[in-house]
């Protein structure tokens, strides 16, 4: 069976950056198992798998637009150091949730100054091209619960 929209597809990949460095992989684990066309995996790599089918094995590569988007730099702001009571030592990487007027967010420390705390709301891949070295296991119909729910259910997916 092909890959297609609300088909469920299980695969092995491994994501790497534009330089080259590994950032996940599934890889001596188990596969990857999504539905695809649902959302479950970011859109580039989901358009550049149909079609595809078990035992193919490909190199993708995702453009920003296509995988977690731009850096919007209104995203990154300096707020004051005050803001974390109670943590003992604020570190570039940290990361936390923060209260935003559409609701809580997660911020990653990106620098620690003397004046503030340097913290960007963007998804820390954004702005980034992204490679995908895959293999596709296994491509079957979805249930009608699972199309209903939007995720895979059973062995590698979703349990109610």
């Amino acid at each position: 069976m092909q890959i297609t929209e609300n088909a469920v597809v299980s695969m092995h990949y491994t994501l790497t950056d534009e330089q080259g460095q590994e950032l996940d992989s599934s890889v001596g684990q188990e596969p990857l198992v999504f539905l695809s066309g649902a959302q479950n995996i970011i859109d580039g790599l989901d358009k550049a798998l149909q079609g595809k089918v078990a035992g193919d094995k490909l190199a993708v590569s995702v453009a920003p637009e296509d995988g977690y988007g731009a850096v919007h730099q209104e995203l990154i702001q300096k707020v004051p150091t005050e803001n974390f009571q109670g943590v003992d030592e604020i570190q570039v990487g940290m990361q936390f949730m923060a209260q935003t007027p559409g609701g809580q967010q997660p911020v990653t420390v990106i620098a620690v100054e003397e004046d503030g705390v340097m913290l960007d709301g963007n998804h820390p891949l954004a702005g980034k091209t992204l490679s995908f070295d895959v293999e596709i296991i296994d491509v079957r119909a979805a249930s009608e619960e699972e199309l209903e729910h939007g995720h895979v259910h059973g062995e590698g997916g979703h349990h109610h």
